[in-house]
C-alpha cells in the first residue's frame, strides 16, 4: 500500500454554494481530515449539519484551533477579518478570489502569514483549469494577449462588480505568464442593468511591451472563457469553458515541402511553415487540485502555484480597472 500520505486538518469558514462545493472536495481528499465548517447564520448551519452530515462549530474560534488549515469562503467582505484570525492563530490559510476588498487589507495578509511563518493561497481556480495547465509551459514571452469571459445574466452575482467576479480569473492568468511588471492599465465599463458595469473591457500594458486586451460580461445570451496568447512563431488559443487547447506554430520550412505541408511566404520571401501541436489535455478537478497542491506546498515548504502575493497583484489590477471607470 505504500506510505499513508501526510493528512492536514481542515476546516471550512462559510457553508454558502461554493463553501458546500468545498466541504465535499474536501471530504473526499486523502491529503485532509475534514474537522468541520462554521457559518455566520446559525439556523442555516444547523440544516447544513443534518442534511450534509458536516460538523458545525458555533465558535469560529475554537474550529480554527482544531484545524491545520482553514478554507475561507465566506463573502469577500469578510475575508480580511476571516483571514486576519486564521493567520493570527499561526493556521495556513486557503481563501478565495478575490483576497480582500482593498490592496492594503491584501499586504496585510501577506505580512501575517510571514509574521507568523504559514503559508496562503487564493482561489484562482483557472490556474488548475486542465485546458490551461496543459498549455501554459508552452506560453512564453507572449506579447498579444485577449481573453473574454461572458455569462448570462445572474441576479445573485450583481451585487460584486463584474471586474471582481469575472475578468480577475483572466488578470490572475496573464499575469502568471507575462513575466514583466505592468505599466499601465485603461478601462471602459457599461452598466446596463445594475448599478455597477456589467459589460467591461481593459486594456493592460506591461512593462515589456506586452499588451492584454480582456473583455467581461454578466449579461451575455451565451457563455464563453477564452484566451488567446500571440508570441513569436505561435499561436496558443485557451477554451476554459470546453476545456480544449489549440497551438499554432512557425517553423522555417523545409527545403522540399511535403505534400500536405502549410508553407506561407512573407513579402521578403522568407518561408515558414505550419504546424499544428495540440496536446493531450489529462482530466481532473480544478477546485481538489487547488486545494491538494496547498497541501503539498505547507508538507514540503514550497511556495504555493497562486500565493497570497499573486492574489494581491491580480487585485490591485483589477481594483485600477474599476478606478478607471468612475473617472470616465
Amino acid at each position: 500500500m505504500g506510505n499513508t500520505p501526510f493528512m492536514l486538518k481542515a476546516g471550512v469558514l462559510g457553508a454558502g454554494h461554493l463553501g458546500k462545493i468545498h466541504l465535499k472536495l474536501l471530504q473526499q481528499s486523502d491529503r485532509y481530515e475534514l474537522v468541520g465548517f462554521y457559518d455566520s447564520n446559525p439556523e442555516y448551519a444547523r440544516e447544513v449539519e443534518a442534511s450534509l452530515g458536516y460538523t458545525y462549530f458555533p465558535d469560529i474560534d475554537e474550529l480554527i484551533a482544531a484545524c491545520d488549515m482553514i478554507d475561507v469562503v465566506t463573502p469577500t467582505t469578510y475575508h480580511h477579518e476571516s483571514g486576519k484570525k486564521v493567520l493570527e492563530a499561526g493556521k495556513h490559510l486557503f481563501i478565495e478570489k478575490p483576497i480582500t476588498v482593498t490592496v492594503a487589507e491584501a499586504q496585510e495578509l501577506i505580512s501575517l502569514s510571514r509574521k507568523h511563518n504559514v503559508k496562503g493561497q487564493v482561489g484562482h481556480v483557472e490556474r488548475f483549469n486542465d485546458a490551461f495547465r496543459t498549455v501554459q509551459d508552452r506560453i512564453e514571452n507572449p506579447m498579444f494577449i485577449e481573453t473574454h469571459r461572458l455569462a448570462e445574466f445572474n441576479p445573485r452575482g450583481t451585487d460584486v462588480s463584474v471586474v471582481l467576479d469575472l475578468m480577475i480569473h483572466d488578470i490572475d492568468a496573464i499575469l502568471s505568464v507575462v513575466k514583466s511588471p505592468v505599466k499601465s492599465v485603461s478601462s471602459s465599463g457599461v452598466s446596463v442593468i445594475s448599478e455597477t458595469p456589467d459589460i467591461a473591457n481593459a486594456r493592460i500594458e506591461f512593462e515589456n511591451g506586452c499588451v492584454a486586451n480582456l473583455t467581461a460580461s454578466r449579461i451575455s445570451l451565451k457563455k464563453m472563457r477564452k484566451a488567446r496568447f500571440f508570441q513569436r512563431d505561435a499561436y496558443i488559443s485557451v477554451d476554459f469553458l470546453t476545456k480544449k487547447v489549440e497551438v499554432v506554430r512557425m517553423k522555417d520550412a523545409p527545403e522540399v515541402p511535403g505534400d500536405f505541408d502549410m508553407i506561407l511566404q512573407n513579402a521578403e520571401g522568407i518561408k515558414k511553415q505550419i504546424y499544428f501541436d495540440n496536446p493531450d489535455i489529462e482530466e481532473s478537478n480544478a477546485i481538489l487540485m487547488e486545494l491538494e497542491t496547498f497541501a503539498d506546498a505547507i508538507e514540503n515548504n514550497t511556495r504555493p502555484i497562486v500565493n497570497l502575493e499573486d492574489g494581491t497583484s491580480a487585485l490591485d489590477v483589477a481594483l485600477k480597472i474599476i478606478e478607471n471607470f468612475k473617472s470616465l
